[in-house]
């Protein structure tokens, strides 16, 4: 048989393979599957999963259903198809427990109707973000916009990230602007991370090494004179990761315990200096070998192999 004939073959088998999937699709109308995304038309009924049914999923919504419960059913019920179960499921994003939240967010964002439209959960959890007066609904509604992956929520919770009155909030903002890796319209993870809150600070210093872009070194880098030990030790670590040459005077006067005091610190600190890899900081990291505390010293012998 010639390529060409062969060829020919194979296309005319799969578009049999296609024909008769979209004939059983069209058959099943009727069924509680009958609206699954195109992408599953070329599946047979019996191949999908039914370990949840749309009942299942009402029913985890009602009373006191253990977290693991809820887990299942909506990881379990992927495809299936329930509108009436979208408002249910939404009340979840307010759930306590965190797993709950996220595995609910991710359920719904599954559905673009009934979720994404106007007067839908999206337009309700942007009103719960500007309005509620509740702290922990506000965060909670940061953190489904967060989990829901679209693009439009960036400003909002890049917003509430710098702007909101409770700490909780702008942590949970700053969480989404991670989880939707942006640094914000106008630069909201910099400013985050000089927040009053040290809370807040960690959380944008982490998010800084977790999004494809970060424009603010030098946002990073005045962290290194900050009040908290548990800031300065996050900042020398971030300044390691990205190899910021602009970090390491600031890092070379964390190296010595005449300048810091917190042993965490010098170690985060010479070892971003071994990362980086500057000649002019061998002098310092050669110091660190004689540091009063172990891990340091231990650091300091790993460091100078790099410079």
């Amino acid at each position: 048989m010639s390529t060409t004939i062969r060829s020919l073959s194979i296309a005319s088998f799969a578009s049999a393979l296609l024909l008769t999937g979209a004939t059983s699709l069209a058959a099943d109308t009727g069924s509680a599957y009958s609206g699954r995304a195109a992408v599953y038309q070329q599946l047979e009924e019996n191949s999908l999963e039914h370990t949840t049914t749309a009942d299942r999923i009402r029913a985890i919504t009602m009373g006191n259903v253990a977290p693991t419960e809820i887990w299942r059913a909506l990881e379990h019920g992927e495809k299936v198809e329930c509108l009436d179960c979208i408002p249910q499921v939404a009340k979840l994003l307010y759930n306590g427990n965190a797993k709950t939240r996220e595995i609910s967010a991710w359920w719904l964002r599954r559905r673009i109707f009934g979720v994404f439209g106007p007067g839908e959960v999206y337009s309700q959890v942007i009103n719960t973000l500007k309005t509620d007066t509740s702290d922990d609904r506000r965060a909670y509604a940061a953190e489904a916009l967060g989990e829901f992956l679209l693009g439009d929520g960036v400003p909002l919770v890049a917003n509430a990230a710098v702007n909101d009155q409770a700490p909780v909030v702008r942590v949970a903002a700053v969480h989404a602007l991670e989880r939707l890796n942006d640094e914000g319209p106008t630069g909201e993870l910099a400013t985050a991370i000089a927040d009053q809150s040290p809370e807040v600070r960690l959380a944008a210093l982490q998010a800084t090494t977790r999004i494809n872009v970060f424009s603010r070194i030098d946002a990073v880098a005045g962290r290194l004179s900050d009040e908290s030990p548990d800031v300065r030790k996050r900042a020398a670590e971030v300044l390691g990761s990205m190899r910021a040459a602009d970090g390491v005077v600031g890092l070379i006067a964390l190296s010595s315990p005449d300048r810091e005091s917190d042993p965490r610190v010098r170690t985060a600190a010479v070892a971003a200096l071994g990362r980086i890899a500057d000649p002019s900081a061998k002098d310092a990291v050669t110091a660190a070998l004689s540091d009063p505390d172990a891990l340091v010293q231990s650091v300091a012998k790993i460091a100078l192999r790099r410079l």
